[in-house]
């Protein structure tokens, strides 16, 4: 039998976030990551964002398994809404398996959810797959790449990786297991691209934890330490440096609490008893006795750190003499919100410490010289770059032509490409669904939806009420938020009440019911607000009479 692979990335290409791939064989269908990303300022009240997952949904049938390289929110946070379209078993590391179970927890309807835990080395059959998890050193232990044996080749998938010799969890990147599967022939690499234009190598995370113990013993006031929940090994880091130096550590914000307890559960932290303490004992402590880790590094508006930047947290203020460390990098996208927050910091006379200024961060991927280790271990016959904004996706291509991958073999893809590959060529045969989807609150919506538009809308040019008496239109009420100051609706008042009447004319004329009238003067009205203005504010007409 004929068999070709069909490569269908649905997110995580062209961007930093929502990684999803689907490889597909035989009308078998395995996936790889089922990640979220977060909204920047301009979705207003938007929670996440999602892959779309239309092509996953008409093809559920297909589905053999869910493959998890990692518990990071980028590569699990969509699981619980994939779930609610099809089942399939999800396999993942020991540590990614007790996150997720945190997550599933959290959301109604998600019942029946098999979570697998795969130890490295361990064969996994999928149908025509059979996959197997190999160890990779990330900014969170348990972190893995991915190899399928197909029926025509090998496909190895890095996930999200670094060459740390000297990792946290003492678990390095496997490079003895890629060795082998390149001297074996290995078809297709896909391979993280985050850092591919940074030069050299990617400094140890260890690092980081040498430069917050210097924070802690050399702080002279409380500590508090803003960094994703996920980041365990650096959370176990400030444990070991706040017990060194007789300090007691509070967690804070949901996410953080949540993971911190599985964790310790797990055995993946460790702390004596005693050292973690409620944020309501920390609060009982001398300053100088007293670490906070909280959540909040990408300047998000509802996470506890911004509240405290903002003074309204209720059990958490700062004073003068406190040092706050930011020990994560902005994601693209969340810069603003970032800066904001640590100038509120300042202002309540904190000391701010962040990448910037501090080595209090390095990231978790690989830059130009590991990338090109894994290329030349790996020997793939095709190659595509994957987790990345497209800068990325280009230079991490440029980096595999220059160790030796053919210009022909390597592809640049985007979210929906259908790339399909025999054992000798490679080529793009289609474009499935690919956007975004919007999380806000329990509803999903798509990128075309008229809430979201509205919102948008009210944001940046705000709303007009009208409403509308047909037996006395001179008494229209003009109720406006966020269009245009009082004394410049005032100027062009007569001149909307000229335009309700000429529209109220012509819905009589043309007898259009109440519902037609009041769509035909919100466009009416829009339109000459538009042209005198430059405004576009959302107009809702009320009629009565």
């Amino acid at each position: 039998m004929d068999y070709s692979i069909k490569i269908i990335p649905l997110g995580g290409l062209g961007e930093i976030g929502k990684n999803m791939m689907a490889i597909e064989i035989s009308n078998e269908i395995v996936i790889i990551d089922a990640g979220v990303m977060f909204p920047d300022e301009g979705l207003p009240g938007i929670d996440l964002i999602i892959p779309d997952t239309t092509y996953l949904k008409d093809n559920r049938d297909k589905i053999k398994g869910i493959l998890i390289t990692h518990g990071h929110e980028d590569h699990t946070g969509a699981l619980p809404f994939l779930l609610r379209d099809i089942t399939a078993p999800i396999y993942a590391s020991s540590l990614a398996k007790g996150l997720i179970d945190v997550k599933l927890k959290e959301h109604r309807g998600i019942k029946d959810a098999t979570v697998i835990a795969i130890n490295p080395g361990e064969p996994i059959s999928l149908g025509v797959f059979e996959a197997e998890f190999f160890r990779v050193t990330h900014s969170i232990p348990d972190a893995m790449g991915i190899s399928l044996t197909t029926p025509i080749g090998v496909i190895v998938h890095t996930g999200d990786f670094k060459i740390d010799h000297t990792p946290v969890d003492g678990n390095p990147t496997d490079l003895t297991k890629l060795a082998e599967l390149g001297d074996q022939g290995v078809l297709l690499l896909l391979s993280d691209s985050t850092y591919a234009n940074v030069e050299g190598y990617t400094p140890s995370e260890s690092i980081v934890g040498q430069a917050l113990n210097q924070v802690i013993a050399n702080a002279e006031g409380r500590v508090m330490i803003a960094t994703f929940a996920s980041l365990i090994s650096r959370i176990q880091e400030i444990l070991n440096s706040a017990l060194k130096h007789g300090r007691k550590v509070a967690f804070v914000g949901r996410s953080m609490v949540n993971n911190v307890n599985m964790a310790l559960k797990m055995g993946y932290l460790s702390a004596p008893e005693g050292l973690i303490v409620s944020i309501k004992e920390i609060d009982t402590l001398p300053r100088a006795k007293a670490v906070i880790v909280t959540t909040g590094s990408q300047g998000e508006p509802t996470s506890a750190l911004v509240r405290i930047s903002s003074g309204f947290h209720r059990d958490i203020n700062i004073s003068n003499g406190d040092t706050v460390v930011i020990s994560a990098t902005p994601i693209p996208g969340n810069e603003n919100l970032v800066s904001r927050t640590i100038d509120n910091l300042l202002r309540q006379g904190a000391t701010v410490l962040y990448d910037k200024i501090a080595l209090v961060h390095v990231h978790g991927h690989a830059s130009q010289e590991e990338l090109k280790l894994i290329l030349r271990l790996v020997k793939p016959t095709f190659f595509v770059p994957v987790h990345g904004e497209h800068r990325h996706l280009r230079a991490h291509a440029e980096l595999a032509q220059s160790v030796g991958v053919r210009d022909s073999n390597t592809f640049v893809l985007e979210n929906g490409n259908v790339l399909e590959l025999t054992q000798t060529k490679g080529h793009i045969i289609d474009q499935v669904p690919s956007g975004a989807m919007y999380i806000d609150g329990r509803k999903i919506y798509d990128e075309y939806n008229a809430l979201l538009k509205d919102r948008k809308n009210l944001s940046r040019d705000g709303v007009l009420v009208l409403i509308i008496d047909r037996n006395q239109i001179e008494g229209t009420d003009f109720i406006s938020r966020g269009f245009i100051e009082e004394e410049e609706l005032s100027d062009i008042r007569e001149s909307i009440l000229e335009v309700i009447k000429s529209t109220l004319a012509i819905a009589s004329t043309e007898r259009h019911n109440n519902s037609d009238t009041k769509n035909l003067i919100k466009d009416k009205v829009t339109s000459f607000i538009s042209q005198e203005t430059r405004r576009r504010p959302i107009i809702i007409p009320f009629i009565s009479g």
